[in-house]
């Protein structure tokens, strides 16, 4: 028969009753296999993030570079924005670092992902691997149009 912790029934109080524990050094009480799992979670929750707004990053700069006769400020402005949070993410994170380039690689697939979605390209004319350098990726300017 299977025990209901309160783990599985109420996810919050679980954390709540967690973070009490920790507090008060009542270390014994605390349900380590849950936590462990939680905090792993964590960790792949942060990545998945990074790879996330850079993907969301490179395919707006894919747009931008393969398409400028349709360049927007709101292009410009995904782009501006993405930059700034990723400088902040990896700020947050600096062990990121030397995962940079792997991130760079899945972002740049979901981005191809993007631009499929939202534009008339064939992501299998565009480069296979992110043709942007890290100073383009995070530095160039955008232009806003006029």
């Amino acid at each position: 028969m299977q025990t209901t912790t309160l783990y599985d029934q109420d996810f919050y109080a679980w954390t709540q009753h967690q973070v009490e524990l920790l507090r008060t050094g009542r270390f014994r009480e605390l349900d380590i296999e849950n936590l462990v799992e939680e905090i792993e979670s964590l960790g792949r929750q942060e990545r998945r993030e990074l790879c996330h707004r850079l993907g969301v990053l490179l395919g707006h700069l894919l747009k931008w570079h393969y398409q400028p006769e349709a360049r927007s400020k709101s292009w410009a402005a995904t782009i501006q924005e993405q930059r700034r949070k990723i400088q902040r993410h990896l700020k947050e994170n600096p062990s990121f670092k030397p995962y940079l380039h792997e991130a760079i690689d899945i972002g740049y697939e979901d981005g191809l992902d993007l631009v499929n979605r939202e534009t008339p390209l064939d992501p299998k004319q565009l480069p296979s691997s992110c043709p942007f350098s890290e100073p383009a990726i995070f530095e160039e300017p955008v232009n806003w149009p006029q």
